[in-house]
C-alpha cells in the first residue's frame, strides 16, 4: 500500500488546474477557469475548475472533487492507480508500506526483461510469430519473450538473488519434493499485466510440442485470470475513448487486431467470461463485442457471456468467425475491412441468446417448441421489464407463434413512471450562509448558537452537510464554485443578516401557530407571547439564542 504520507506529500506538490488542464481546455472566467466538461456532452461550458479550493465541479452534471479525483474519473482507475499515475507525471517518489504488491512485482519485472533478451536468441520462436504476421513493433509493445529450459530460469531467479519461496509465491516457479523447477519452459511468452500496467503474470505457448498448447500462471495473490483481461493496459485509453471493447480468445488474435488498428482489443485468459469480470467491463461504460470462433465451443463460450453481460445490463453484441478463421488470420491475410464490417455489425446478445436457445429445440414438434417457448421466457425474465416487452414479438416471431401467448407473469407489476425531478428554488440568503460556514468555519459555532438546519426552508440540507465540514460533497462544491454567492465576512454584518433572518423566521411561526386548528387556545396564547418575546428582542438588536 502507497503510504499515508506519501499521499499527503503528493497533494501539496498537485495544482487541479495543471492537472485537469492536461485533459480539458481550461480558459480563466474571474477567479476560476472553465471549460467543457469531459464527463457529459454539452456546448456551453459549465465545468468550473477552482485553484484556490483546489476542486472541480461540473454545474451541468454535477461531477466533482479534487485533482486525484478527476484522474480517476477520466482515466477510469482506482484511487492507488491514479496517485501512482500522478506521482509519475509530477516526478514524486511515492513511499510504500513493507507489504506493498509492488515491491513483489520486482521479481516479475526482472524476468520478463530476460524472456525479451532471449528472444533474440531463439530462431524456433522467431519463425513462429514471423509466420503468424506479427511485427518487430509489436513483439516489443507487447513485451513478448522465450522462456527457456527449466534449470536456466532457475539460475536466473537465484543469481539475481531473489527468494525461490518468493518466485513460487508468483507463480513462475514450482517446488515438489525438494525439486525446483521452472513453469514456464521452452515457450514464447506472453507477460500479463493489471490494468495499472504492472506485471502479474505469464502466457506461454510451446514451440517444441509440449502437451499443452499454452499455458498462463497459476493463482497467486497478483494473478487472478477470472478478473484479468490480456492487454487491457494497453487498450483501455482506446476503449475509454471509443466507448467499445473487443472481446477476443486469444493473445495473438489481440496482437493482429491492435496491427490492425483495433486497439480496443482485449482477451480473457484461457476461461469463459465470469462475473468477476464485471467490475473492469463497466469502466468507461462501453459497448462490449465479443469476437469468438464460430466453433461450437466458442458459440457455447459466446452464448453463455451473453447470458452474463445481457442480464448485467450491457449493450453490445456477438461476432462469429466460422471457417475454422479467427481475428488473427483476417488480419494476417488483409480482410481488415471485413473485420471492420463485422465488427460494425454484431449480433446483438439478447437476440443472440434466444437464436441460440431456440436453435436446439425441433419446432415442427409442438412439444419442444413449447420448451424452446419457456426456456426463451426464462432467459428473458432476466432481463429489465421494459426489455422484456420489447423481446416478445422478436421471441414470437422467431418461434412463429402470437406474441399473446408470451406471458412473463413478472411480480413487480407494472413499469413505474420514473419521477422527473423539478428544478429547485435558490435562495439567495440561505446559500450565503451555507458559503459562510464553509469559507469562514470561525463562525460555525456562533451560527449554531440561533440556527439549526430545520430552520431553513429551501437549503437545509445543505446548510447541515456544510456544518459536517463534507467539502467534496457536489451541493457543497457548487456552491463554492458560485461566484454569484457572496459569504458575509465579517461578526458585524453576519449578525445583522442573523437578525433580519431570525424576525422573518419567529414571524412566520408564530402565524403558522395562530392559523393551527389542532394547537388548543391555551397553547397558541403561550407559544404567541413568547414568539413576540423573541421578536421584540431581535428588534432590539439582540441575537436570540435557538431553542431545541
Amino acid at each position: 500500500m502507497i503510504s499515508q504520507d506519501s499521499i499527503d506529500g503528493l497533494k501539496t506538490r498537485l495544482d487541479i488546474v495543471d492537472v485537469i488542464g492536461n485533459y480539458v481546455e481550461l480558459k480563466k472566467a474571474g477567479s476560476s477557469f472553465k471549460g467543457l466538461c469531459p464527463f457529459h456532452d454539452e456546448k456551453s461550458p459549465s465545468f468550473s475548475v477552482s485553484p484556490q479550493k483546489q476542486f472541480y465541479h461540473c454545474f451541468g452534471c454535477q461531477a466533482s472533487g479534487d485533482a486525484i479525483k478527476f484522474v480517476m474519473e477520466y482515466e477510469k482507475l482506482p484511487y492507488p492507480e491514479a496517485i501512482e499515475k500522478l506521482a509519475s507525471q509530477y516526478n514524486y517518489s511515492l513511499n510504500y508500506t513493507a507489504n506493498a504488491p509492488a515491491q513483489r512485482s520486482q521479481l516479475l519485472e526482472k524476468l520478463n526483461e530476460w524472456y525479451q533478451a532471449l528472444l533474440d536468441k531463439a530462431p524456433t520462436a522467431q519463425q513462429y510469430l514471423k509466420e503468424r504476421g506479427i511485427f518487430e513493433s509489436s513483439i516489443e509493445h507487447f513485451g513478448i519473450g522465450y522462456a527457456p529450459a527449466s534449470g536456466q530460469t532457475i539460475n536466473f531467479i537465484k543469481q539475481n538473488a531473489f527468494p525461490m519461496a518468493e518466485a513460487v509465491e508468483l507463480g513462475v516457479a514450482g517446488s515438489d519434493s525438494g525439486r525446483e523447477f521452472a513453469r514456464f519452459i521452452e515457450r514464447i511468452t506472453f507477460p500479463i499485466h493489471a490494468p495499472n500496467g504492472s506485471i502479474v503474470g505469464f502466457g506461454g505457448r510451446t514451440i517444441t510440442g509440449h502437451q499443452a498448447k499454452y499455458i498462463n500462471s497459476p493463482q497467486t495473490k497478483l494473478f487472478n485470470k477470472s478478473r484479468l483481461l490480456y492487454a487491457y493496459h494497453l487498450a483501455k485509453d482506446k476503449i475509454y475513448r471509443q466507448k467499445e471493447i473487443i472481446i477476443t480468445e486469444g493473445y495473438l488474435d489481440v496482437i493482429m487486431l491492435h496491427q490492425a488498428g483495433f486497439t480496443q482489443a482485449v482477451a480473457t485468459l484461457g476461461t469463459a467470461l465470469t462475473q468477476e469480470h464485471l467490475p473492469l467491463l463497466r469502466k468507461g461504460e462501453p459497448r462490449i463485442l465479443m469476437a469468438y470462433d464460430g466453433d461450437k465451443a466458442g458459440r457455447n463460450a459466446a452464448l453463455k457471456a451473453s447470458r452474463l453481460l445481457s442480464a448485467s445490463g450491457f449493450d453490445g453484441g456477438v461476432i462469429l468467425f466460422e471457417g475454422g478463421l479467427d481475428p488473427a488470420d483476417m488480419v494476417s491475410s488483409g480482410q481488415v475491412e471485413q473485420l471492420n464490417h463485422m465488427f460494425h455489425n454484431p449480433v446483438p446478445f439478447i437476440n443472440f441468446v434466444l437464436t441460440q436457445i431456440i436453435a436446439n429445440y425441433d419446432l415442427h414438434n409442438p412439444k419442444a417448441k413449447e420448451q424452446a417457448l419457456q426456456e426463451s421466457i426464462g432467459y428473458l425474465k432476466t432481463l429489465s421489464p421494459l426489455l422484456q416487452e420489447e423481446y416478445k414479438s422478436y421471441l414470437a416471431a422467431q418461434l412463429g407463434i402470437s406474441p399473446s401467448l408470451i406471458r412473463m407473469n413478472r411480480k413487480n407489476g407494472p413499469i413505474q413512471e420514473m419521477p422527473v425531478p423539478q428544478n429547485r428554488y435558490r435562495d439567495a440568503w440561505e446559500l450565503a450562509l451555507v458559503k459562510t460556514v464553509l469559507e469562514h468555519p470561525q463562525f460555525m459555532d456562533h451560527i449554531l448558537d440561533f440556527i439549526s438546519p430545520e430552520m431553513l426552508q429551501f437549503h437545509s440540507m445543505e446548510f447541515a452537510l456544510s456544518l459536517q465540514a463534507t467539502k467534496d460533497e457536489p451541493h457543497l462544491m457548487a456552491i463554492m464554485l458560485d461566484e454569484s454567492i457572496h459569504p458575509f465576512n465579517d461578526d458585524e454584518s453576519l449578525k445583522n443578516e442573523l437578525i433580519t433572518f431570525l424576525r422573518r423566521y419567529y414571524e412566520r411561526a408564530r402565524q403558522s401557530v395562530m392559523r393551527d386548528p389542532n394547537i388548543s387556545m391555551d397553547k397558541k396564547t403561550f407559544l404567541n407571547r413568547k414568539y413576540l418575546g423573541k421578536i421584540t428582542r431581535l428588534k432590539r438588536g439582540e441575537l436570540v439564542p435557538f431553542e431545541a
